[in-house]
């Protein structure tokens, strides 16, 4: 059984969904300490003038991504705003601002709890049904790869796809020698049309499924897995 496991992320680009989809399951890794100025709290849009950071404000302290909770202020309505200027001339948008209007009407105060939600209702608009859950359910302990082999064990996964940069610091000879063979995304990104050259493949999913629509992933994209 082939798994996947990665951080919650706020509305994160196409690979992500990618990466899902090619699993048997898919775990969001919610009980690791929240990064900084990473991707759980923010993306990038395009607009007539550019890439738009959309930031997400969280009290932000060194505790587990499912323990961080946003702060109250008008961010709901800015995001929602900053979407519908930059795509309301994007050829799917409005079959996706029902939805859009009701995710951003009353986010849950938990930021995994908002992100995550929001991912799996886009997960399911690209026709995506990989089983996921969240490793804060699991109850594993230890370090890096300890704790990832935790939970690859728990879920009784034999493969574990992971994206390039884990490269960097992923024991794999550990996993190996618990059974669990290792693969590698390799990601090859076509072009589709955007609002605003050039070509940026790495903005939100939001992007390509306003311009796209839905179902559209598999044709938009060549990844492929290598060990």
């Amino acid at each position: 059984m082939r798994c996947a496991i990665v951080q919650p992320s706020y509305i994160p680009w196409r690979g992500y969904f990618d990466l899902i989809s090619r699993v048997d399951r898919f775990v969001f890794y919610d009980d690791v300490q929240y990064d900084h100025r990473g991707w759980r709290n923010r993306n990038r849009i395009k607009t007539p003038r550019g890439t738009q950071w959309l930031t997400v404000p969280v009290h932000a302290r060194r505790i587990p991504i499912c323990e961080i909770e946003t702060v109250d202020s008008d961010w709901p309505r800015e995001h929602l705003a900053a979407l519908t200027r930059s795509y309301l001339r994007a050829p799917h948008f409005d079959e996706f601002r029902p939805w859009l209007e009701r995710v951003y009407a009353s986010p849950p105060r938990q930021l995994a709890d908002f992100t995550i939600a929001l991912t799996l209702d886009v997960a399911r608009f690209l026709g995506i049904t990989t089983p996921t859950l969240r490793s804060s359910s699991l109850q594993v302990h230890g370090a890096k790869t300890e704790r990832l082999l935790e939970v690859l064990r728990a879920v009784g996964a034999t493969r574990y796809l992971s994206g390039p940069s884990a490269r960097a610091y992923l024991d794999v000879e550990l996993l190996a020698s618990a059974g669990i063979e290792v693969e590698w995304m390799t990601y090859d990104v076509p072009e589709y049309e955007q609002l605003y050259p050039p070509f940026d493949p790495h903005v939100t999913v939001l992007d390509f499924l306003f311009m796209a629509g839905a179902g559209g992933l598999k044709p938009a994209l060549r990844s492929a897995c290598s060990t």
